[in-house]
């Protein structure tokens, strides 16, 4: 991995500012799939020591800009080192049924409820959890500035990852190992061949528009097959 200016780094200025202010394992989460059509929300939470001489952390970075090798390097470095680790999901079926935002905060809040250790302030990227009574601070661009959020978002990014592999191979044809679940030319391409699977998050604007063209092509053979041959 190649190191980029310092300033570009995750670093732990966020975490040290709140031990400045008394508060004693920090918990740093993220989220991965918000965006995908199908497959889960995943989100995990990480407790990072304190102090952390781990030379593995000079390679984290929002896990958007590691590959997959590098990803599942730092997945076990973390699982191995950090204080605590919890990951939440929620699958396709409740993102349908209470919108993929309600479903995002669902499963941060099932990885804090997973961490063995309880924290005392959680920092989130970009949102907030009113209903977790935990102090707590969303901070725009987390997974690109804390270390503690930013393996997090590695922690979620392999655990979904290896769950739409394994989709993959459940419900063949569709690409997810290679496309994770996100609206790609080719993941709409056999969606249109294939119609929607059982992790397809059906209320996402792609799938009701397939599914009302479905529809509308339909109902429009039915009307000329009977106007070709009416009813007596």
């Amino acid at each position: 991995m190649t190191r980029k200016a310092i300033s570009d780094f995750p670093n732990f200025d966020e975490e040290d500012a709140l031990r400045s202010q008394g508060y004693d394992l920090i918990a740093g989460i993220d989220e991965v799939g918000r965006g995908a059509l199908a497959g889960p929300v995943v989100a995990s939470a990480v407790i990072l020591p304190h102090p952390a001489d781990l030379p593995w952390l000079k390679f984290v970075r929002d896990s958007k800009e590691l590959n997959s090798g590098q990803r599942e390097t730092l997945f076990d470095s973390i699982n191995g080192e950090a204080v605590a680790v919890g990951t939440g999901v929620v699958p396709s079926e409740v993102i349908d049924s209470m919108n993929i935002l309600k479903a995002t905060k669902l499963a941060m809040i099932q990885a804090v409820e997973k961490l063995l250790k309880q924290p005392g302030f959680l920092i989130i990227d970009r949102v907030t959890l009113p209903r977790c009574p935990i102090p707590q601070r969303g901070i725009t661009r987390g997974d690109k500035l804390c270390l503690s959020i930013a393996c997090a978002s590695i922690i979620a990014k392999v655990t979904r990852d290896r769950m739409m592999d394994e989709f993959d191979r459940t419900y063949p044809g569709y690409g997810f190992a290679q496309h994770k679940g996100y609206g790609t030319e080719a993941h709409m391409s056999s969606l249109r061949r294939l119609g929607p699977s059982p992790i397809h998050r059906l209320y996402f604007a792609p799938l009701r528009n397939l599914i009302a063209g479905e529809n509308s092509t339909s109902a429009k053979r039915r009307e000329a097959v009977q106007s070709e041959f009416p009813l007596r």
